[in-house]
């Protein structure tokens, strides 16, 4: 019953964990905005759900400030507001040029800060609504190979959990979504630099979008802080909080 009724917007809507959870909360009869820098796809998606489409850039907060306030204007109220969009970087840091760190940065990070900037006042002004980031389990334990990606979800992590600290206040909350391996078209579409991904994609274990959406909005539904799903993100990220060293040596074993 968290969701019915509810208006809420999920950027990167179009596609992956995105597209599941906008698929999820419609079933739960919440008015979704998918949100997405792809307008085909974006399209595409909401047509295929019955929500509304916003093409946006996350990356631009002028953009994301026109999806706030054009969905607040139309229903009268934003309850929900999913910072999902995301892209990977993949490679060792000596391979990784500057620019990609200032990209994955620019949508990962930025994107996060730019919903937040357009939806805390509202959300202040209704004293009333949910912000929920995605970051990662990359941004929970050390990922060498990933560095610039995780370091972007760690940033995503701190400012999720402190935000909440401060949002209490005003009767919003917040909470930050910590997935695994899902099976998505991120890796696909990532920026990879001096490693090929084909035998890593065979041995990893995937979670389905769907499965990974359902427990989100569980942890959602509960106002829980830090949501972290995926069984194999959930034993990683155990193993790193009792056995910190074994993991950073399990790891390094990966580079």
């Amino acid at each position: 019953m968290a969701f019915h009724g509810s208006v809420a917007v999920v950027t990167g809507g179009a596609s992956g964990i995105g597209l599941a959870m906008s698929r999820r909360l419609v079933e739960l009869g919440a008015k979704v905005i998918v949100a997405d820098i792809n307008q085909e796809a974006g399209e595409v998606a909401a047509a295929s759900l019955g929500a509304e489409f916003f093409l946006v850039d996350v990356s631009d907060l002028a953009s994301v400030q026109a999806l706030v306030d054009e969905t607040a204007q139309q229903h009268g109220r934003i309850d929900y507001l999913f910072n999902n969009a995301g892209i990977a970087i993949v490679g060792s840091v000596r391979d990784t040029p500057v620019n990609d760190w200032y990209r994955v940065f620019d949508i990962n990070v930025r994107g996060v800060v730019h919903g937040i900037d357009a939806a805390y006042p509202l959300f202040i002004k209704q004293g009333f609504g949910h912000i929920v980031n995605t970051a990662s389990i990359a941004g929970l334990i050390p990922c060498p190979g990933l560095v610039a990606y995780s370091a972007s979800k760690h940033a995503v992590v701190g400012i999720s959990t402190g935000l909440r600290a401060e949002a209490a206040k005003h009767g919003i909350k917040v909470s930050v979504v910590c997935p695994g391996f899902v099976r998505t078209p991120i890796l696909d579409n990532a920026s990879v630099n001096g490693r090929s991904l084909d035998s890593a994609k065979k041995k990893i274990p995937w979670a389905e979008p769907d499965e990974v959406a359902r427990e989100v909005l569980r942890g959602v539904a509960r106002n829980k802080p830090v949501i972290v799903v995926t069984r194999h993100g959930k034993v990683l990220t155990q193993l790193h909080r009792l056995a910190p060293a074994a993991m950073r040596w399990a790891t390094s074993r990966l580079r």
